[in-house]
């Protein structure tokens, strides 16, 4: 008599992958509990933040992000808007730099980021349908112009938004996240007076921006701090272009040539206007000192080395994201203003 032989276990039966039930049964939590740890942990102790992420590293849990997006109606993503001309991002290193940190801080709550320009009507109505019909959670809003409709176009969509900048010319509440830009300014036109300056003149930036009024009435203040009075030929105002620095300077040198020192209100402008400077004959800093505001990589790539205002740009990133997360999962639009730091270098 033979004995039957062993039962073969069925082809293809695999373990079942853990669910949200499973990780609270091990953190010893409510599966509402668990639930709030992956929307962000709002609301959750330390313990229990702790016990549900043990739990999901020791299970091997994996969110299923179509099945939380359809009960959340979320999409689980968010834009990264830039209101200018496309040529603009790849020119200045400052928006690669902000894209990069807002990325970064994204991906710790593994959220994608879509980058996304509006710099003319056409686009910023293509934009704006997209925003609108819910393809995102919320937008990082990067160099808004004064009369721009996309804020207010993304506020009647109820689309949380928050700002690169105290946006100008809003009413109600935004959220923003801003350097102290008349600040950074004052502290740069004090060094250039007390290295012994006595015709400082600035490229200011846009008007219909806030960094370009901020940092304008920053030079203003400090002239009436040293009791010298506010000269218009001593002024001139660019676009945040290499190009544009370039032409502001050469109208200031002919409005007044006995200038000596110029206040940049960014790094690119400034590489434009020691490009100028050179051309004219007028050596940095012997004839003209020159300080501009960012502290971006072109600041150390000019030569002379640029002195310049840093701006936090990790913080900046870091608080932008934090302020929109916390907007989509329904609190109140938040402010932050962070502060600058001078950075005297070869050129002033």
């Amino acid at each position: 008599m033979t004995e039957p032989a062993p039962r073969a276990r069925p082809a293809g039966k695999t373990r079942r992958p853990p669910t949200i039930h499973d990780v609270a049964a091990e953190a010893g939590v409510s599966r509402g509990t668990v639930s709030r740890v992956l929307q962000g942990g709002h609301n959750v102790s330390p313990a229990a933040l702790a016990a549900v992420n043990a739990a999901i590293r020791k299970l091997g849990y994996v969110v299923n992000r179509h099945a939380r997006n359809l009960v959340t109606q979320r999409s689980n993503s968010v834009a990264f808007l830039l209101t200018e001309p496309q040529e603009r991002f790849f020119e200045d290193p400052n928006f690669t730099t902000l894209l990069r940190g807002c990325t970064a801080a994204l991906g710790e709550h593994d959220i994608p980021l879509l980058l996304m320009t509006a710099g003319n009507e056409a686009e910023r109505r293509r934009v704006a349908r997209y925003l609108a019909a819910g393809h995102v959670d919320g937008v990082l809003l990067v160099s808004s112009h004064s009369g721009n409709p996309m804020i207010e176009q993304l506020r009647e969509a109820a689309v949380p938004v928050v700002s690169c900048g105290k946006p100008l010319g809003q009413r109600g509440r935004v959220a923003y996240v801003a350097a102290d830009d008349r600040e950074g300014a004052k502290d740069m036109v004090r060094h250039l007076l007390d290295s012994g300056r006595s015709r400082v003149a600035t490229i200011a930036g846009p008007q219909d921006t806030p960094g370009g009024v901020e940092r304008l009435y920053g030079y203003r203040e400090v002239l009436g701090e040293y009791g010298i009075g506010y000269d218009e030929r001593l002024v001139a105002v660019g676009d945040y272009s290499r190009a544009g620095g370039e032409a502001a300077i050469t109208r200031l040198l002919a409005a007044a040539p006995d200038l000596d020192a110029v206040f940049v209100a960014s790094d690119l402008m400034a590489d434009g206007a020691l490009a100028a400077l050179e051309r004219a004959g007028r050596s940095v800093p012997g004839d003209v000192a020159v300080g501009g505001f960012d502290d971006s990589p072109i600041a150390l790539a000019t030569r002379p080395s640029l002195t310049t205002v840093r701006q936090p740009w990790d913080r900046i990133s870091d608080e932008m994201v934090r302020l929109l997360l916390a907007q989509i999962t329904g609190e109140e639009p938040a402010t932050v203003i962070l502060r600058t730091e001078l950075v005297i270098r070869e050129s002033a």
